[in-house]
């Protein structure tokens, strides 16, 4: 029997319908919602990407501008910018969207940026609020997981988690979130030994190591929940695929996200719904 496909879109559509009641309800306070991006003006990727996340929020009643990162721009021009927009009390949420150019040092933009506007939830300061158990923007890629464990009602309690990935805008978060939900977690990534017969003692499976079908169907505990965070470009194929290989996969696992139309979508709702949160703060 092939697994129940944990329905991304569909949630990210409930979650966005939800965030525009609670917009409509913030404009008539004077208060509309704004999301910045500074994004990386040389990527095609990216900005296709910053379009999407404009197009849901203008749709959900949110305003946004993007602004330009590219090889012309200093470190102090993009370190200026981000001092600009978290002063100004009509932003309440910016992002800093990946990659930057290779000029400039992200790390330094994100200590800049700090956590009260960071909803992406990637700043070193957002990190340790997550870490430390503090109130705080999480990471909207594991935090769209943790939306989904709960629509689905997933049992989590007690599971045995392996997270594959170790990144810290997604695979170490997400270690974490499943932690603080008393899951026992292993992170794993590409260079662990054995690590099929390790995914085969998985509960929870969360891929996010950034390669393309690395992780088999044979690799799966028969009932697992699966969780692909993984987008790769494959040459000569239509589309892109995670970190999973779906077909086979599927005939193994209980849940499984597709790619596309799983994860990704609950990123963009999560990062949305982190924004509404910043503005309904100013409201309060």
């Amino acid at each position: 029997m092939s697994a129940q496909v944990l329905d991304g879109l569909a949630l990210s559509r409930a979650v966005r319908a939800d965030l525009k009641v609670r917009v409509d309800a913030l404009r008539e306070k004077g208060i509309i919602p704004r999301l910045d991006v500074l994004v990386a003006a040389q990527d095609p990727a990216s900005l296709s990407y910053v379009k999407m996340k404009h197009s849901w929020a203008a749709k959900a009643g949110m305003v946004g501008e993007s602004f330009p990162v590219d090889e012309n721009t200093t470190q102090s021009q993009l370190i200026d910018k981000i001092h600009e927009l978290n002063a100004d009390p009509l932003v309440h949420g910016i992002l800093l969207q990946h990659p930057l150019p290779k000029h400039l040092d992200e790390q330094d933009a994100l200590l800049a940026l700090g956590s009260k506007k960071d909803v992406d939830g990637i700043s070193p300061e957002s990190l340790g609020r997550l870490l430390s158990d503090i109130p705080g923007f999480r990471c909207a890629t594991p935090y769209g997981i943790m939306q989904m464990i709960d629509h689905y009602e997933i049992p989590v309690k007690g599971k045995r988690a392996v997270v594959v990935g170790r990144s810290v805008i997604l695979g170490k978060p997400a270690a974490i979130m499943l932690l603080q939900r008393h899951a026992t977690v292993t992170i794993a990534h590409s260079r662990t030994e054995n690590l099929s017969e390790l995914c085969r003692e998985a509960d929870i499976l969360v891929a996010a190591v950034g390669k393309a079908e690395m992780i088999k169907g044979s690799w799966l505990k028969p009932g697992a929940v699966v969780f692909d965070a993984g987008y790769n470009r494959v040459e000569g194929r239509q589309g892109d695929v995670g970190d999973v290989e779906f077909e086979s996969a599927k005939e193994v696992a209980g849940w499984i996200t597709p790619v596309p139309g799983g994860v990704g979508p609950m990123t963009v709702a999560s990062l949305l719904r982190n924004a509404v949160d910043s503005a309904e703060k100013t409201a309060n």
